[in-house]
């Protein structure tokens, strides 16, 4: 198959090792026209007391300081962030590794403001929301430089050929895993690190998290999630699926598959689920492993 954007380099490593960098993938003038969106719904924030649908909160946020933890499904709320989901700037890459036909699986902007943004623990996003097949990933659009002190996105490498670990947490899917349990070593992270209007992208299977931003420089990081058209998700799953013309509605390109498509793959389903269904910062602190809070 010929490539839109990627080589055959790219997608050997991307097939390898789980992840990719694009520098300069995003022109700056999408990123400020973000940055502008992003400050609205900072002040959209301010005199709010809890979260709602549409804005996710820091445990540390009070209505004189808003503190944004998350903007929620923002190609819903925000019209240049909807475009880039749909631009080439974003689909082409995802049509190299996953197919011409590309379905939604949902979007999201977690806010790693400076001296305060909250930590993601380990974990995969498989865990959450397996398919019927695995070409899927996300796609991080840098709103920021991200650099090692401002807590990048780590993963470690080749871990989306291995097996779904144990996300649960006294019987209870909690969202995150025991790095020591499951005999991982830090040497073998890698930070997904670049400037401004860099993507990233990673498989849903592969293992990752991020740490506290303690140092003075913003570290906003917008989520693509998508899959092959003919990923199909599990009973189970905790991915949306209101009806199956929503789901439909969902085809960001290509055409809409007659059925699923069946891969063997490791699965653990996110059974039985906690009675808190928020964003993953709220699921995982029913999680007995907390490495970043712990390590910092």
């Amino acid at each position: 198959m010929t490539q839109e954007v990627l080589t055959d380099a790219q997608v050997e490593f991307y097939k390898r090792e789980g992840y990719l960098i694009l520098e300069n993938r995003v022109p700056m003038a999408i990123i400020e026209a973000i940055r502008g969106e992003i400050a609205r719904f900072e002040e959209e924030a301010r005199g709010m007391s809890t979260s709602n649908d549409r804005l996710d909160l820091e445990d540390s946020h009070t209505s004189d300081n808003p503190r944004l933890r998350r903007i929620k499904f923002p190609h819903q709320i925000s019209t240049v962030m909807h475009d880039l989901l749909h631009s080439d700037h974003i689909l082409a890459p995802a049509r190299d590794l996953c197919g011409p036909n590309l379905r939604l699986n949902t979007t999201k902007l977690n806010m790693k403001s400076a001296l305060y943004g909250a930590a993601v623990e380990w974990h995969q996003d498989w865990a959450f929301y397996p398919q019927t097949n695995d070409d899927v990933l996300a796609i991080g659009v840098f709103i920021d430089d991200l650099k090692p002190e401002n807590g990048p996105l780590m993963v470690f490498p080749g871990t989306h050929k291995g097996p779904t670990f144990d996300h649960h947490s006294n019987g209870v899917f909690a969202g995150a895993m025991d790095l020591a349990t499951n005999g991982f070593n830090m040497d073998d992270a890698v930070m997904l690190s670049g400037a401004a209007g860099s993507i990233s992208i990673h498989h849903a299977r592969i293992v990752h998290g991020s740490a506290l931003n303690t140092s003075e420089f913003d570290r906003r990081l917008l989520f693509y999630e998508m899959m092959a058209a003919d990923a199909f998700p599990l009973v189970g799953s905790m991915a949306r699926f209101d009806d199956f013309e929503e789901y439909k509605s969902r085809i960001l390109c290509g055409e809409h598959p007659a059925q699923p498509r069946l891969v063997n793959t490791p699965i653990r389903l996110p059974i039985p689920q906690p009675e808190n269904k928020g964003s993953i910062y709220e699921i995982q602190k029913g999680s007995k492993t907390k490495f970043f809070s712990d390590a910092m």
